[in-house]
């Protein structure tokens, strides 16, 4: 049986050391930053949604939603010093193997959306999706 604990006070604290006393030989523990919850994903969906409803092409061509997702995510990537790595995929198109939203903790998602918005005024992209959630 798996258990989550959400670490925010001593009682939290106590609850989960209790817990892990009592678990059985061979459980795994795991601590690790909270990840991003279902509002961020969904507001930094919005923002891919208003880039994608936009004017706005990249090289010359309009994104799905799932292309600026790429874009921005990759742009992110390199614009807070984590860089990418991009390899020949196997039938030699060129593919960035970024990290994933999915993965991402919720400071590393504030910071996407931070990155997101930055690019959309400096753009002058309207917000339109997007503002529902300020």
């Amino acid at each position: 049986m798996m258990r989550k604990f959400v670490l925010v006070h001593d009682q939290a604290r106590q609850r989960a050391a209790d817990y892990i006393k009592e678990a059985p030989e061979g459980y795994e523990v795991v601590v690790r930053p909270a990840k991003m919850n279902n509002d961020q994903k969904a507001y930094f969906h919005a923002i891919c949604d208003d880039l994608r409803d936009s004017e706005l092409t990249w090289q010359g061509k309009s994104l799905t939603s799932m292309g600026w997702k790429l874009l921005l995510i990759s742009g992110h990537a390199v614009a807070s010093g984590e860089g990418v790595e991009v390899v020949t995929g196997l039938e030699g198109e060129f593919i960035n193997l970024r990290e994933s939203v999915a993965e991402m903790d919720k400071r590393r998602g504030a910071s996407l959306i931070e990155y997101a918005i930055a690019y959309c005024v400096m753009n002058r992209i309207p917000m339109k999706k997007s503002t529902r959630f300020k």
